[in-house]
């Protein structure tokens, strides 16, 4: 599938509706290829502008989902009308063609209760899941070589890896190449919710986008992170649209 991206202050974001994005991955799992997801929002990109490997990882993964409504909004002031891919429901599609597909699955992040509730609560809701590994997020550098050999010996098909931006993303950059076959997704805090330990936003907050309010309503500390982030984003796109209009 031939990849069309837009960029976004300087991060190339897949054009790819749901399905297609999901058919891609499908393709290269069925192939026994690997990749690397990254679902990014506007804090990533942020993030990249300032962190110049982090900025590299995102630009060299193999699929970028716009993840949030304000990659979404950035993307529609470009002219551009992207459906939103929210990274915590691609990655459940993800592990039912997991789980109809026999391919293997590993959980990598957060902490040791919460990543084997989080298999736990999997296992019910997909009982031919096969999760093949599972480990917290708590190890230093020098624990990284360990990790990684027992990825390889183990060989999940499909790694979530739930360390937060940009750990996640350095660590899956640093370890694929070791790993060809292998699918890496970062999923952030999606173990948090897996788990049962934090509830996503209603429905209806969801249908509109308006997710990331819903948490931060629910979590005051994140207005920090997001204001004046997102608006400040937003006018670095329009400022970006306007140059490349005028050449």
């Amino acid at each position: 599938m031939q990849r069309k991206k837009e960029p976004v202050l300087g991060f190339g974001v897949d054009l790819y509706t749901f399905e297609d994005s999901l058919q891609f991955v499908h393709q290269c799992l069925k192939e026994n290829k690997g990749m690397h997801i990254v679902t990014i929002n506007p804090e990533m990109i942020a993030l990249g502008r300032k962190n110049d490997e982090f900025g590299r990882v995102i630009n060299e993964a193999d699929l970028v989902i716009p993840d949030g409504v304000g990659v979404k909004l950035a993307l529609k002031i470009k002219g551009i009308n992207q459906e939103n891919i929210p990274g915590i429901e691609f990655s459940k599609k993800l592990m039912s063609i997991c789980e109809l597909e026999g391919f293997t699955i590993g959980l990598l992040g957060a902490k040791e209760e919460v990543v084997q509730q989080a298999a736990k609560k999997l296992r019910e809701e997909h009982e031919n899941l096969n999760i093949t590994y599972i480990r917290n997020g708590y190890f230093d550098e020098q624990e990284e070589d360990i990790i990684l050999q027992e990825l390889k010996a183990i060989a999940p098909r499909v790694v979530f890896v739930a360390l937060g931006a940009p750990k996640q993303e350095l660590f899956i950059s640093k370890i694929k190449s070791e790993m060809p076959s292998t699918v890496f997704i970062g999923v952030g805090g999606s173990f948090d919710v897996w788990s049962g330990i934090v509830k996503r936003a209603p429905e209806w907050w969801q249908k509109l986008g308006l997710e990331w309010l819903y948490r931060t309503l629910k979590e005051p500390a994140r207005f920090k992170r997001i204001f004046p982030a997102l608006p400040l984003f937003l006018v670095r796109v329009i400022i970006e649209s306007i140059r490349e209009k005028l050449g």
